[in-house]
């Protein structure tokens, strides 16, 4: 089932704004090339190490100078890196929001020094929505609707309960709430379909494994995990293969990301499906920096065209799998 292929294009047909004010901070090199502070969340998954790739390769390309930092999933440490790009009067500030909520005070610090800010990837709550320019990436509702879609269609036969447990990821982070909440409206109509356990994994492996662990302590036989995103999902099926169950049999596994790692999963039968996320946002950033710089007018939101694969499409994507 392929997904969204219109949608990108929809979306910058939309509502357009103007970027922040042309009256620029001096943030140029000294070889006249714009300067983009770029704060990463962290490392904490192959996603996020693709993502951060694409982000310096593409800057690279694009001539742009890259001031990067590692937020290692610390909110405290992202604002403190907006705060020095601020004084270093960089052009542009973009990141990677590690929870959604407490960003108000420093996005206006930026909006005072006349820097305009991109989101990728993960959106703030700010209800003053001039503190910053545009969103790139992804529908992370609409990702957990997919998964959501899926299950009803593989159960559709099923009239017993269907047991899940859901993986979710950091805390109060818009692809944890979100995938969440469209996992959710998507299965809520069967009450068949009943999540009995949920705990955060924090995205990172080791976690998701510690948190499937402690669920199969106390629910030894769920029929689906739903996980938030594939590192998660692997961790899992390490502790569900160290409890003496087969994965992707014994208990369905339904994953959002689509890294190599995973497809390999999906092709070893392991992971059932995969709903994309799309970390390769690079190119696209380094246009709306420009664009941004410049002053030009760019769509509030622009997202990332993303398909869903099952275990029969794996072996044919895997090949091309850049991440």
């Amino acid at each position: 089932m392929k997904r969204r292929a219109l949608l990108a294009a929809t979306v910058l047909a939309g509502s357009m704004l103007t970027a922040c004010s042309t009256e620029q901070s001096s943030g140029e090199d000294s070889d006249g090339e714009l300067v983009l502070g770029f704060a990463q969340v962290g490392s904490e998954s192959g996603w996020r190490t693709a993502n951060t790739k694409s982000v310096q390769e593409a800057a690279k390309k694009a001539g742009i100078t890259l001031e990067f930092s590692d937020a290692q999933q610390k909110q405290e440490n992202q604002i403190e890196a907006i705060r020095g790009f601020i004084q270093q009067k960089v052009d542009v500030i973009a990141f990677s929001p590690v929870v959604e909520s407490g960003w108000g005070a420093v996005l206006k610090e930026a909006k005072d020094a006349k820097i305009p800010v991109i989101l990728t990837d993960r959106a703030v709550d700010s209800e003053d929505a001039s503190l910053y320019t545009s969103f790139l990436g992804s529908d992370f509702v609409e990702e957990g609707e997919e998964a959501g879609v899926w299950l009803i269609k593989e159960y559709e036969d099923r009239s017993g309960p269907v047991d899940i447990v859901e993986l979710q990821g950091t805390t109060g982070s818009a692809p944890a709430n979100d995938r969440k909440a469209g996992f959710a409206e998507a299965i809520k109509l069967d009450a068949k379909f009943r999540i009995v356990a949920s705990q955060s994994g924090d995205f990172t492996r080791a976690k998701g494994k510690a948190a499937m662990q402690a669920v199969l302590s106390s629910h030894r036989n769920p029929d689906v995990v739903y996980s938030h995103n594939d590192d998660m999902a692997l961790g899992a099926i390490e502790a569900i293969e160290e409890a003496g169950m087969e994965p992707g049999t014994d208990i369905k596994i339904i994953s959002v990301d689509g890294t190599k790692d995973a497809f390999l999963a999906m092709k070893a039968k392991k992971i059932n499906v995969i709903v994309e996320c799309n970390p390769l946002l690079g190119d696209q950033l380094m246009r709306l920096v420009r664009q941004v710089a410049a002053g030009s007018r760019v769509p509030r939101r622009v997202e990332t065209v993303e398909d869903v694969y099952t275990q029969e499409e794996a072996e044919v994507a895997l090949p091309s799998r850049q991440y």
